[in-house]
């Protein structure tokens, strides 16, 4: 595990300008509300996750002092996808680290104040942002997919309350695409948040 100096290096790519077709916006905050993220229109989705490294992910952010739980009992993490052009950070940016574990393409990002778990972003310049659906409290969308099922614990019994996959399914795969069109063909309007 290890966290990099600066947290404006995590950010770089999220909060690029807001269209004006994303009417409403629902706020995410930290457990003790010292961080705030703005999040833009509808959510691409809602998944649940159950890749090795989301699970040693969440344990590590979960072994934090004082964290809140990250994993479902059955060893899924849960995250809110949205298009990074759509996320703002209004309040407490500078309160965000990174923990990145080993060389793995991804990192979560917590709040310090109160190692609440907010984001995880990927290294690469991907066209989304996976919010963890805890910081929605009750404005968590619905969910939609079970994801990478395959590395579940073989001790877990994963719900039937949406359809599951043991990786990646084509709905979700239609659906981050249909995204990345929408986000190149919607005109920036807003100021650019450069976080």
């Amino acid at each position: 595990m290890s966290a990099a100096a600066a947290p404006d290096r995590v950010f770089k790519s999220v909060g690029r300008p807001i269209s004006e077709e994303a009417q409403t916006s629902v706020l995410v905050r930290c457990s003790c509300g010292s961080v705030e993220m703005k999040v833009y229109g509808a959510p691409i989705t809602s998944a649940v996750c159950y890749c090795d490294t989301c699970q040693i992910g969440s344990r590590e952010l979960e072994a934090l002092p004082n964290a809140r739980p990250v994993q479902d009992e059955d060893g899924g993490t849960a995250y809110v996808m949205h298009r990074s052009d759509r996320v703002a950070y209004s309040k407490g940016v500078e309160l965000l680290s990174p923990l990145k574990i080993d060389e793995t393409a991804t990192r979560r990002v917590f709040a310090s104040c109160c190692n609440s778990a907010m984001v995880m972003r990927f290294d690469d310049a991907r066209h989304w942002v996976a919010l963890y659906r805890a910081r929605f409290e009750s404005e968590a969308p619905a969910l939609e997919f079970r994801i990478c099922t395959k590395f579940k614990s073989a001790t877990a019994a994963i719900p039937n309350d949406v359809p599951r996959s043991a990786m990646y399914p084509p709905g979700l795969i239609v659906k981050l695409i249909k995204a990345k069109i929408a986000m190149i063909l919607s005109a920036p309007l807003a100021a650019s948040v450069d976080r």
